[in-house]
């Protein structure tokens, strides 16, 4: 090999582990003055709902690229999934613990925002930073139409509700996923007497699976109970809920406080001049049916 080629061999290496190290190796998430200096928003995302949508769009998908847009930096999204999400941004392998968490080791820090419709769960809060709350959610019981499950009646008690919905899954198969909000140990599932089931599949697939009788039931968040009644309305119901009223936020490292403060000034900015309204209703526009008061203006 010449001199020249040599070169330019050792100069291609150099760059490629300098950008090998920019977007998987860093060890802990960027704050806002380096992301400006780096010049790239790295949007971490989960296929889910119409939150990321897998085809390039979703609510999500849309404010991350308005945020990168506002700060004046590239846009990169960056497919995760459920099992690696929070490590993505963090650093930390993390098991739940109930509420708490158990750090087992540290990973590449791939992402610089978590936008995919992320539940507010205080595990999750040990290890990251939510934004200011962004949308509406709770975990409801969904069955088969013609399933012998009968919907209970609201009572305008959410407790009497959720204990209603739970003394119908006793010898009921229900499906749940774990480490995520639908995870069943987190809504005392089990102790009905139900039998349950975790599933392997996408959140996007759990309505799909009982509907083929893979179970008797699952258990599902508002968004995606939402897009399942729009898209199988009338081989689905929901039963109740099971867990009290919760949101969704975007996440953040801890490392990143300022990047953090950014994004809530900027979300709030597009509440006000009606941006993010006009997204809620493009992807979610039934939700207003069920949760008016959270979207009102204040």
């Amino acid at each position: 090999m010449n001199k020249k080629k040599m070169i330019r061999v050792i100069t291609h290496v150099c760059v490629f582990a300098m950008l090998l190290t920019f977007f998987t190796g860093v060890a802990s998430g960027a704050d806002l003055s380096e992301i400006r200096k780096n010049g790239v928003l790295r949007h971490l995302g989960v296929p889910y709902a119409n939150f990321v949508t897998g085809s390039g769009d979703g609510i999500d998908v849309e404010m991350a690229k308005l945020f990168a847009q506002h700060l004046g930096v590239k846009y990169v999204y960056v497919k995760t999934s459920w099992s690696d999400v929070i490590g993505d941004l963090s650093g930390k392998k993390v098991i739940a613990r109930g509420k708490d968490i158990e750090v087992i080791g540290d990973v590449p820090v791939k992402g610089d925002i978590i936008a995919n419709g992320l539940t507010v769960l205080p595990w999750r809060q040990k290890i990251v930073n939510y934004s200011i709350p962004a949308f509406p959610t709770q975990v409801w019981i969904l069955a088969r139409a013609d399933s012998p499950i009968k919907p209970i009646k609201p009572s305008g008690d959410t407790d009497r509700d959720i204990a209603s919905v739970k003394s119908l899954l006793k010898g009921r198969a229900v499906l749940g996923v774990a480490k995520t909000c639908l995870d069943p140990s987190l809504y005392g599932i089990k102790d009905t007497g139900a039998r349950v089931k975790l599933f392997e599949g996408n959140l996007n697939e759990l309505a799909p699976a009982v509907i083929n009788g893979d179970a008797d039931a699952t258990l599902l968040d508002v968004p995606d109970a939402l897009i399942a009644l729009e898209k199988w309305g009338g081989e689905v119901k929901v039963i109740g809920p099971v867990s009290h009223a919760q949101c969704m936020g975007f996440a953040f490292a801890k490392t990143s406080p300022r990047l953090l403060e950014a994004f809530n000034r900027f979300f709030k900015e597009c509440k006000n001049n009606g941006t993010y309204l006009r997204l809620v209703r493009k992807y979610y526009p039934a939700v207003f049916t069920y949760y008016p008061e959270f979207f009102e203006e204040k």
